[in-house]
């Protein structure tokens, strides 16, 4: 799916998820699972809800929520929101589940700075200017080779497949899991509320518990086969988990 380039291009996100004039900030070494983020209010309009998709962008309701603490956390407004009705969405369709928001914004930290690499902003509604697009997977040193599956509709390249969007999904793997979280009738990879949900469906596969060890480890490890990004992950999300309940006081 995600993570199909080399580890240094990880690096580079330093400089997206942390202020500058506050340096690179080191994250704790976690271990699985991390600390589940503040939880999220419930709202009404969800995927399967008689109110879905005909008043506006769902996500929206959680912008209390999300405003509260979204500047201290570096994490855009609408991403924030996306990964918080994510969580709502999966503990409907899959309570057994365990999806914490604050695993996903692990895995959107690590993939794009939340919809920021290469110098993007992250829109109202969730979409990043410009596109978020991957390097070709061309089979070159540090890259698999996935020649193109979409005939380019997705990615724009019709010779191979690239990852798309702010979590990075491939085309293959967005053509199985892809989800129209807001209602608007397209299940985009480009819109971090789809993308962010697909992300929660797809971790949430093969009746996984987050909340133990080694299946919350094989989750993230099917997102991105890699050890380091594993940790990266891990780390993030444990952050923002335990920051997230101390700006909300929550027990």
């Amino acid at each position: 799916m995600a993570g199909l380039t080399m580890f240094a291009v990880l690096v580079l996100l330093a400089t997206v998820l942390e202020p500058e004039e506050s340096g690179r900030r080191v994250l704790p070494t976690a271990t699985a699972p991390p600390q589940a983020g503040a939880q999220p209010p419930e709202v009404e309009v969800l995927p399967g809800t008689a109110a879905f998709g005909r008043s506006g962008r769902p996500q929206d309701r959680l912008s209390e929520w999300a405003g509260s603490m979204n500047e201290r956390l570096n994490i855009p407004l609408a991403a924030l929101e996306a990964y918080g009705y994510a969580e709502l969405a999966l503990r409907r369709s899959r309570p057994d589940c365990g999806l914490s928001w604050s695993v996903l914004a692990g895995i959107g930290a690590v993939e794009s700075g939340h919809g920021r690499y290469g110098g993007a902003d992250l829109d109202e509604t969730g979409r990043p200017d410009p596109p978020i697009r991957g390097v070709p997977l061309d089979g070159s040193e540090g890259v698999r080779l996935i020649e193109d599956t979409d005939d380019g509709r997705l990615d724009g390249d019709e010779t191979y497949d690239r990852a798309v969007g702010p979590l990075q999904f491939i085309p293959g793997t967005w053509r199985d899991w892809g989800r129209d979280a807001d209602g608007d009738g397209v299940a985009d990879p480009d819109d971090m509320d789809d993308a962010a949900l697909a992300a929660g469906y797809y971790l949430c596969s093969e009746d996984t518990d987050l909340r133990r060890a080694g299946q919350f480890r094989d989750a993230v490890l099917r997102y991105n086969a890699s050890g380091d990004y594993l940790q990266q992950v891990l780390d993030h999300a444990d952050d923002y988990g335990k920051r997230s309940r101390e700006l909300l006081r929550v027990e």
